[in-house]
């Protein structure tokens, strides 16, 4: 840009520097991480157990943006939630909406988990793996089919759980589920109200903004953080222990690439949508899914790019996405426990029946919402080992690949949770196909939230 001076004084040429893509800006960040982390795990540790400095860098530049993302996400669940409810008065059809989401997570997951015992039949990773039988140990937390039940029931009227540390200290957690739980019951409630709840609605909205404004901000930090989050990930675990387990890792990424790259693209073409711009708008979410390996992280950012990037009305999207990053999980509750517990069963010497694979199909299908309330793949792997009778202590073989599988996982998962809303709300007419089919102008999302697309 060209600038007049004033007279006497030559005129300067000042150009205005721009930064890379939203995107681009993660590919670096990607490509960063595992030089920086490489180049930590070659420094090797700073004594018998310490982490050099380096790693402890990366490792608290990602620590810090996980714990941003996860102290965002009980408001944003809650307010997102109440105020979704009462806007789906405005939206026919509301109960059609729940009751189709719920169909095209089981679908979805089907898909998945028959992709998952293809695979470990066709690969028999079981009889490819040279860890050995010491290797062995039965986990510390197991899953059961209670865990819904007793998930559903609130320990109290925020969700938030507190437990005492070794050395005296408090720690408080937070359970989506229990969340999710209060926040349809106070939502359905303000709709019984009537006019009298609407001060209440508009304090709702209003704290929405905000939350929704301080999102926007700790995202803008996302590309810093996949350095750290993928250099720590690098440096920690590296690829060593892959030797061992190596058909069993291959077994695991191919069959999370034919979901993601094949059984997506392939619904969203038999519904009229572009592949492209369904990973370009959902980039952000999966990419930041990959490196913090969390969909209860990555959550407000998957809602935000369901919502302004993919067209998905917000009184739908945000009650649909928190749903699916409690039970939608094709990557660590289909794919993964299938192809583990063939694993499993191949190593001790162990043959499945027909029964055994019809109940592998019915617990990746049902099974994540029984341990929504302690969500994390290696419960998940525990309650189908127990539901099939198989050996617990077959998890302690899979413990040392764990972290470098789960990067795959979780990127499998928030994709598909952004899917499944995607695929509903089009098929429903209320999907805003400008916002769909609209370029992205190199950020993470359209700043603006899309208006509400009401249901004909």
């Amino acid at each position: 840009m060209v600038t007049t001076a004033p007279a006497g004084q030559p005129t300067r040429d000042r150009r205005t520097l721009r930064l890379p893509s939203f995107g681009t800006q993660v590919l670096i960040g990607l490509v960063l991480g595992v030089i920086l982390g490489l180049v930590a795990r070659a420094m090797g540790p700073d004594g018998a157990e310490d982490p050099n400095w380096l790693t402890e860098t990366l490792s608290t530049v990602g620590g810090i943006f996980v714990t941003l993302l996860r102290t965002i996400v009980p408001p944003l669940v809650f307010l997102a939630i109440v105020a979704s409810i009462a806007n789906l008065r405005d939206v026919t059809g509301a109960a059609r909406l729940a009751w189709k989401t719920l169909i095209w997570f089981a679908i979805t997951a089907l898909i998945a988990v028959a992709i998952g015992i293809t695979l470990g039949l066709v690969l028999r990773p079981g009889d490819h793996a040279s860890v050995t039988a010491d290797a062995a140990a039965a986990p510390s937390k197991t899953g059961s089919w209670l865990d819904f039940l007793t998930g559903l029931v609130p320990v109290n009227a925020v969700g938030l759980q507190a437990s005492a540390g070794s050395d005296g200290s408090v720690g408080l957690s937070f359970n989506v589920l229990q969340i999710l739980v209060v926040a349809i019951a106070i939502g359905i409630a303000t709709l019984k109200v009537g006019e009298a709840a609407e001060p209440f609605l508009t304090v709702v909205r209003s704290a929405l903004a905000v939350v929704q404004k301080v999102l926007w901000w700790v995202i803008l930090l996302a590309p810093i953080a996949t350095v750290g989050l993928l250099g720590n990930a690098v440096a920690s675990y590296g690829w060593d222990a892959l030797g061992s387990l190596g058909t069993f890792t291959i077994a695991i990424y191919v069959g999370l690439a034919l979901v993601v790259f094949g059984v997506y693209p392939a619904l969203l073409r038999l519904n009229g949508l572009s592949i492209r711009r369904f990973f370009s708008g959902a980039w952000p979410a999966v990419s930041l899914a990959f490196v913090s390996r969390s969909s209860i992280g990555t959550m407000p950012v998957t809602q935000s790019v369901t919502e302004r990037n993919l067209g998905v009305p917000r009184a739908y999207s945000s009650f649909a996405v928190p749903l699916g990053a409690t039970t939608k999980m094709d990557g660590c509750a289909s794919i993964y426990p299938a192809i583990s517990a063939i694993f499993v069963a191949q190593f001790f010497g162990l043959e499945l029946s027909v029964t055994d694979y019809l109940l592998i199909v019915f617990v990746s299908v049902i099974g994540s919402a029984a341990t929504a309330g302690v969500t994390g793949a290696t419960v998940m792997l525990t309650l189908t080992l127990s539901t099939l009778g198989l050996p617990l202590e077959g998890v302690g073989l899979l413990l040392a690949i764990d972290p470098i599988l789960d990067m795959g996982r979780t990127a499998v998962n928030v994709a598909g949770q952004a899917l499944v809303p995607t695929i509903v709300a089009k098929r429903e007419g209320i999907l805003d196909l400008e916002t769909y089919n609209a370029g992205r102008d190199g950020k993470a999302w359209r700043e603006e939230p899309t208006e509400l697309v009401r249901a004909s």
